[in-house]
């Protein structure tokens, strides 16, 4: 039998406030436990929240840009369940009247076609403290620096039907807040993690399975390894005439596999009622209007725009928009005087590489636009030939080095002086009688060769054009 998965997410997505949702702490990654808290965010007695602005304007601007329906009048929503990582053991959240619903996301696939997934809602939260388990001691620690951090939490329609999907979704939304500016989207920092329901139907049927959910995946490794285990465990136990349980699982990198953690709750689990302490909100439609003429450019709109006003082609248009960094640092090496192409090639090409190789985000690199400008503007000048500029680069990446300086300590500026190319030249030809026999020959491997005996005699900092030429013609003579 041929069987279809059938995949839903909750994205959980840290918005970038100075302050917690409901009081003044920082929202600062790190620190040491347990100082990143107050009364409020721990939920001590006689204590009452009160709403960050800034957090509505942000959850309202991810409603916007996912294409959602803004509510303009929402609650808050106590979700009530006892876990040592919220000590007042409740949750302020929103499940009667989200702030945005009826979405959608479109993007394309790597194999070609598009996607459109609808979005079911989008909520404001607060964020749970995190457990630290220590193995050796047997014990587990409670650090409340992360109790009420701003959340909000995306629910999609269960549209996914394979991690491929999952993946491409994920980029296009994590794309969409990093040009918002509503969250760095970190994953490595807890920043965007989802809880991925997964059920398996026989391929045609329109019937829902019994789904799972896996909680708190924060990588795109994690999240493709434990759907492809998830649907071929609830597979295989299908097959074999076994049930399926509706359950909440733990995805474990080290074993790749899931395990059970308990029973998956539905609504009515967490005793929903409505959070008394903070009033309904109203939105003005004044005040939708002003943030949606606050929307800044996004990435489909700076492809077309790169396109039309510097020719780029589209595949360069949409590598450099995949980043909002990215995005930015092409367009301020344009603005320095930096011909398009140029910097899209260096980007797409050194800086794309580097970043790799680092295991870095654009947005993390220390070299600046100013500092690939100037590197890009030598090679125009012909003050360095592309290979050694190439050198260059990679020298000065990881501190944002003074490339002047570099080439100048490095005695690497370009040799332009046709006496000292002649001379070289006039040295390899007479060491290398053979190879001018071959080239006469016909073996066109033989000018290769000549050329790069002339670079290296020039130490690589001789134009290529400049010494292909000159070899050339002093073949001529011969």
């Amino acid at each position: 039998m041929t069987w279809e998965t059938v995949i839903g997410l909750e994205t959980h997505v840290e918005l970038c406030t100075k302050t917690k949702i409901f009081c003044s702490c920082t929202t600062a990654f790190g620190g040491e436990a347990n100082t990143h808290c107050c009364p409020v965010c721990t939920g001590m007695p006689g204590t009452l929240p009160v709403l960050n602005e800034k957090v509505l304007e942000f959850a309202v601007k991810a409603g916007l840009a996912l294409n959602c329906a803004i509510t303009p009048y929402s609650k808050f929503d106590r979700k009530n369940y006892f876990y040592p990582d919220l000590p007042k053991a409740y949750q302020i959240s929103q499940l009667y009247l989200p702030i945005a619903r009826d979405g959608e996301v479109s993007f394309s696939l790597s194999g070609g076609g598009h996607k459109t997934i609808r979005i079911h809602e989008l909520h404001m939260e607060e964020d749970a403290g995190k457990l630290i388990h220590d193995p050796w001691l047997d014990q587990t620690k409670c650090d409340y620096n992360r109790c009420g951090v701003p959340l909000i939490e995306i629910v999609t329609e269960p549209d996914f039907r394979s991690a491929e999907e999952v993946i491409a979704y994920l980029e296009k939304l994590r794309s969409t807040l990093q040009y918002l500016g509503v969250s760095d989207c970190k994953m490595q920092e807890g920043s965007l993690r989802c809880d991925v329901n997964l059920s398996v139907r026989p391929a045609g049927s329109q019937a829902l399975g019994i789904r799972t959910e896996m909680k708190n995946l924060n990588s795109f490794k994690a999240i493709t390894k434990a759907i492809a285990y998830e649907a071929r465990r609830q597979i295989e136990l299908i097959e074999e005439g076994k049930p399926v349980v509706q359950e909440t699982r733990r995805w474990d990198d080290n074993k790749d596999a899931t395990f059970a953690m308990r029973s998956k709750e539905n609504a009515q689990d967490y005793r929903y009622f409505p959070e008394p302490d903070i009033p309904p909100i109203e939105l003005s439609s004044t005040y939708l209007a002003g943030l949606f003429k606050q929307m800044p450019e996004m990435a489909e709109a700076k492809q077309d725009r790169y396109q039309a006003q510097y020719g780029l082609p589209l595949y360069d248009a949409q590598m450099i928009t995949g980043q909002k960094a990215l995005a930015d640092f092409f367009e301020e090496c344009v603005r320095l005087g930096t011909e398009p192409k140029q910097a899209a090639n260096w980007i797409m090409g050194e800086v794309m590489g580097a970043l790799s190789e680092a295991g870095l985000e654009a947005r993390d690199m220390k070299l600046s636009p100013a500092t690939l400008a100037r590197l890009i503007a030598l090679v125009r000048e012909g003050k360095l030939n592309r290979n050694t500029a190439v050198k260059v680069f990679f020298a000065v990446f990881a501190d944002d080095g003074d490339v002047d300086e570099y080439v100048k300590a490095h005695g690497l500026e370009q040799v332009n002086d046709p006496r000292a190319l002649a001379a070289a030249v006039e040295k390899v030809f007479k060491a290398n009688a053979q190879s001018i026999a071959d080239f006469q020959a016909g073996k066109e491997k033989a000018l290769g060769f000549l050329v790069g005996q002339v670079m290296r005699e020039l130490r690589g900092k001789a134009d290529p054009k400049a010494v292909n030429a000159a070899v050339l013609e002093k073949l001529k003579s011969f």
